[in-house]
C-alpha cells in the first residue's frame, strides 16, 4: 500500500443501494438453491481417487444469508465451486434457480453463472489498470462488450451505495483494503444476483476493516434480499448470519441457526 492509501475509514457516506427489478427466480422465499445426494469425487477410478463431497442434501431459499462454516479440508471450497458452477458435481442433483444443472451444456453454464450468481472472494481481484468505476462496471464489459449511460451510473450508484463516492476514479492502489474489498462487493451487485457466494470476504482485513465490510453484507442483504452464503473460519460472524452451515469431512454435520453468544 503506498503512503497516500488513505484509511479505510475516509469514506463513511453511504446511500441506498440502487433499486433491482424483480427477475424470475428471485421471488423471495423460494428454494434458489437445492441439492440432492450431490457427490463430488476427484481422480475416479484412478488409485489415487479421493471423494470430497458425500452425498450432501441443501436448500437455500431467496432471501437467506447463511455461514458456510467448517475446518480446513471439510470440502468447504469444492462445495462452493460447485454451487458457483465452477465446477460439476460427480453425482446427484444440483437444481439453481430452477434450472437443473446436469442438463446444461457448458455455454448454457456459463450463461447461468453469469446471470444468477454474483462472487466475493478474500482477495479483491480488482484489475489494477482500471478505476473503482470500471472494475464495477467490468462484468457488463465483459457480457455486452461496452457498457451504456445507464449502466456505468449504475456502477456509480453502487460505488456510492458501499460507501466510495469519493473514489471513483482511483485505481486500486490507492484504497486501502477495505475500500478495495468495498469495491469487489459493488462489482459483485452489478448484473443484480439472486444469489452472492463470499469466500472469506473479510479474510484479509484487519478486524475494524472486517467487522464493517460484513456489516455492508448484511446491509445490502435487508434493503435488496440478495441472498448470500458467506463462507468463513470466523466464529463471530457465522454468529452474526441468520443460518450456520457446518460441513466436516464433506458432510454436513449442522445446519441451523447460530448458538446464542
Amino acid at each position: 500500500m503506498s503512503e497516500s492509501t488513505p484509511p479505510d475509514h475516509a469514506d463513511r457516506a453511504v446511500h441506498a443501494l440502487p433499486s433491482a427489478p424483480v427477475h424470475t427466480g428471485h421471488t423471495s422465499g423460494r428454494e434458489l438453491v437445492q441439492l440432492s445426494g450431490l457427490r463430488k469425487v476427484y481422480n475416479a477410478g484412478q488409485p489415487n481417487e479421493i471423494e470430497v463431497l458425500h452425498g450432501l442434501d441443501l436448500r437455500i431459499r431467496q432471501g437467506e444469508f447463511a455461514a458456510l462454516i467448517g475446518p480446513s479440508g471439510s470440502g468447504k471450497s469444492t462445495l462452493l465451486n460447485v454451487l458457483g458452477l465452477l465446477e460439476r458435481g460427480t453425482a446427484g442433483e444440483y437444481v439453481l434457480a430452477g434450472q437443473a444443472i446436469s442438463t446444461l451444456d457448458d455455454q448454457a453454464l456459463t450463461r447461468l453463472r453469469r446471470d444468477t450468481l454474483g462472487f466475493v472472494f478474500q482477495f479483491h481481484h480488482l484489475l489494477p489498470a482500471f478505476t473503482a468505476e470500471e472494475n464495477v462496471a467490468m462484468p457488463v464489459r465483459v457480457r455486452d462488450g461496452v457498457v451504456s449511460p445507464r449502466l456505468r451510473e449504475r456502477a456509480r450508484e453502487l460505488l456510492s451505495a458501499v460507501g466510495l463516492s469519493n473514489a471513483m476514479d482511483r485505481k486500486p492502489s490507492q484504497l486501502s483494503g477495505g475500500m478495495q474489498q468495498r469495491v469487489a462487493i459493488a462489482r459483485a451487485l452489478m448484473l443484480e444476483p439472486a444469489l452472492v457466494l463470499a469466500d472469506e470476504p473479510t479474510g484479509n482485513l484487519d478486524t475494524a476493516s472486517s467487522s464493517e465490510v460484513f456489516a455492508l453484507l448484511r446491509r445490502i442483504h435487508r434493503e435488496v434480499s440478495t441472498t448470500f452464503l458467506v463462507v468463513t473460519h470466523d466464529p463471530r460472524l457465522a454468529a452474526r448470519c441468520d443460518r450456520v452451515i457446518e460441513l466436516v469431512d464433506g458432510r454436513i454435520s449442522a445446519d441451523g441457526v447460530p448458538a446464542a453468544s
